[in-house]
């Protein structure tokens, strides 16, 4: 398909886009520009455009490979579901009884499976358990760490389980407080309804208590010495605040958008926050790498999220680490993807349109590049180009082409936004482990039936 015309203007941007734009190649050096930019950095946000795509999760996989062996990064950080991701990050320390990769995978369970159960993310967490079991003894392992609040039913039963073995009586205690929210554990956002409907009373003060009484007992939990004692204590506590923030995450998402969403951005940026405080216990610099979606890595300031009074991890990162965060966007123009028309619907292979032309992404598609980085994107020739707002894609689980302009399209300054940009021009799927059928032969063309 031939590229539109450009205005004059345009043209002037595209060129400094050329100019810039560093090639992946696969070459083992495709992301010195970035590892230098990042410095002593302690963060480092990896996005995506979207939750199903096989290039994002295989270059972020790259990235984060070189931090972890060339910057001493120790962490990462996914927007997973806690207890999920710590069960992989007891199989990448060699710490659980699954017997593979996959095993360890089993228990994202909870739509969309896919974002993690897929084939990308099986070899990522190869990776990462070959990079640990090749460490010297005592050496403090590579981990896997969830940030989201979904877990409300698999984060009580966690809670309830370390406190069965440390502390039965307090266990009893955590069951009784839990047990308001039981009855939701499966279908949380049921909760919201009771709720509002005056069905059921609302469990804030329960849960609070549970974190508050796991964390003034923390001190006894913690007398048996070692490190996994520590970290198995903070695995416990995490998802007694996840339990927390799940509660009012859940009483809150049937009102105000905003206010839902800064919960849960709040609560990914608050368990990071734990996590490099968690690490640095014993004297030395976390260093932690994030995977999530542009709309929560990208500072949210750039971006119409923040006319909505809305913020995100991203935005949050900066304002407390300022200097010490790297923020990188991925985008794509065309290809495939995996995701499904409704939320709870199976996983699909569907196309994804060529980007709208007043989009970044059409603008970067204009350059005729297959794959660069443009790193840095503030202080560059490009990152001036690119300044000025356009439209920007983003494709959650949910995928709606025919209605993109309204439900995959907002306004954002992509300088602002991220400290620099990965973009793949034809991008492909993200192959589930779990193929549905849909997934499998993927959308008709769009000649059907006539093919033509």
């Amino acid at each position: 398909m031939a590229t539109p015309a450009l205005p004059l203007g345009e043209l002037d941007v595209i060129e400094a886009v050329r100019r810039d734009a560093h090639l992946l190649t696969g070459a083992a050096g495709d992301y010195d520009p970035l590892l230098e930019m990042v410095g002593g950095a302690r963060v480092v946000l990896l996005g995506e455009a979207s939750h199903g795509t096989h290039e994002f999760y295989r270059e972020r996989a790259l990235i984060t490979g070189r931090l972890i062996r060339e910057k001493g990064f120790t962490a990462v950080a996914i927007e997973g579901d806690w207890p999920d991701t710590n069960r992989v990050s007891r199989y990448i320390a060699g710490r659980s009884r699954d017997a593979d990769a996959e095993e360890a995978l089993s228990g994202f369970r909870r739509f969309p499976t896919w974002m993690w159960r897929n084939a990308e993310t099986l070899d990522f967490v190869g990776m990462l358990r070959a990079h640990n079991d090749a460490l010297i003894p005592d050496a403090r392992k590579v981990g896997l760490f969830g940030l989201d609040l979904y877990s409300l039913g698999a984060s009580m039963e966690a809670v309830i389980d370390y406190l069965d073995d440390e502390d039965p009586a307090a266990a009893l205690r955590a069951r009784r407080r839990y047990e308001c929210l039981q009855p939701f554990a499966v279908s949380s956002t049921e909760y919201a309804q009771a709720v509002m409907l005056g069905v059921s009373e609302p469990c804030r003060r329960r849960v609070i208590e549970q974190l508050v009484e796991l964390r003034r007992s923390a001190g006894a939990y913690l007398m048996r010495d070692g490190l996994t004692a520590e970290d198995d204590y903070f695995v416990a506590e995490q998802n007694a605040a996840v339990v927390a923030d799940a509660e009012e995450y859940y009483r809150a998402m049937l009102g105000d958008r905003a206010a839902s969403w800064n919960l849960r951005d709040r609560h990914m940026a608050d368990t990071l926050d734990e996590l490099i405080a968690h690490l640095e216990r014993h004297g030395e610099t976390a260093r932690v790498v994030v995977w999530g979606h542009n709309s929560h890595v990208g500072d949210a300031r750039a971006t119409e999220m923040s006319g909505r009074g809305e913020v995100n991890i991203g935005q949050i990162m900066r304002e407390r680490h300022h200097g010490e965060v790297v923020n990188v966007g991925f985008s794509t123009y065309r290809g495939t993807v995996t995701a499904s028309h409704d939320w709870g619907g199976p996983a699909e292979r569907r196309r994804v349109r060529p980007a709208h032309p007043d989009s970044y992404e059409a603008l970067l598609h204009a350059a005729d590049l297959p794959g660069f980085l443009l790193c840095p994107l503030p202080g560059s020739e490009s990152g001036a180009a690119l300044a000025e707002p356009r439209l920007e894609r983003a494709i959650g689980v949910i995928y709606r082409p025919q209605t993109e302009r309204q439900s995959h399209l907002f306004a954002a300054s992509l300088t602002r936004q991220f400290d620099a940009l990965v973009h793949i021009d034809t991008t492909r799927a993200v192959e589930p482990l779990e193929r549905t059928a849909g997934w499998e032969y993927g959308e008709p063309p769009e000649t059907y039936p006539s093919a033509l």
